[in-house]
């Protein structure tokens, strides 16, 4: 039997392939599910609407605070989870809309996320595609290249991506199956801290 939060998260997708897409991974992955992985939970909550209390009730609340996470922390985790959907693949128009209404502080992460609402607000969902595409993918190579070891070695695979490797090994991290991406591109980086935040 599918779990509630799980079924919202897939509803809200508009299926299970769509959910698959949306989060990176291949639809086999989301189907072998019983429930939305403890990783997973702010990307999907992020990417769907459905509130984190009801994907995982057993991790938070009904004022979606985790259990025994202190705020910074669990806002540290919420950054991240956005920072990675948004460099995981162009937001659709379900995206831009929910982006729409972040609100903000007079902080500078306040005032970013009233400017990125601001921008989804006025943002035509296949432009966004096709600016995605241009910077990330590109015919050949995109226009910003989101891997680090290319930044610091000048080369994809290269020595930096081995180090990371051999960190996130010793804290126990693995790559998650159906990720194609290795592990220095900026947005898998993100969910493993919004793991780590978490």
């Amino acid at each position: 039997m599918t779990d509630r939060g799980l079924q919202e998260a897939i509803r809200a997708a508009g299926g299970v392939t769509e959910l698959a897409r949306r989060i990176g991974i291949t639809q086999p992955s989301v189907s072998n599910w019983s429930r939305v992985p403890a990783e997973r939970v702010l990307t999907v909550e992020a990417l769907t609407g459905v509130a984190r209390a009801i994907l995982r009730p057993d991790l938070y609340n009904e004022n979606n605070k985790m259990t025994g996470v202190e705020e910074v922390d669990l806002a540290r985790a919420q950054e991240y989870a956005l920072l990675a959907a948004l460099l995981t693949r162009a937001p659709d128009a379900a995206f831009l809309r929910r982006l729409a209404t972040l609100r903000g502080d007079p902080t500078p992460l306040g005032v970013a996320h009233v400017g990125l609402a601001d921008a989804a607000a006025r943002a035509d969902a296949n432009k966004v595609e096709r600016e995605f595409f241009n910077l990330f993918i590109g015919i050949g190579r995109g226009e910003l290249m989101p891997y680090g070891s290319y930044y610091i070695a000048g080369f994809l695979n290269e020595r930096p991506l081995a180090r990371l490797r051999e960190d996130l090994a010793a804290l126990g991290i693995e790559r998650a199956e159906g990720k194609y991406e290795s592990e220095d591109h900026a947005a898998i980086l993100c969910e493993i801290m919004s793991g780590m935040a978490g």
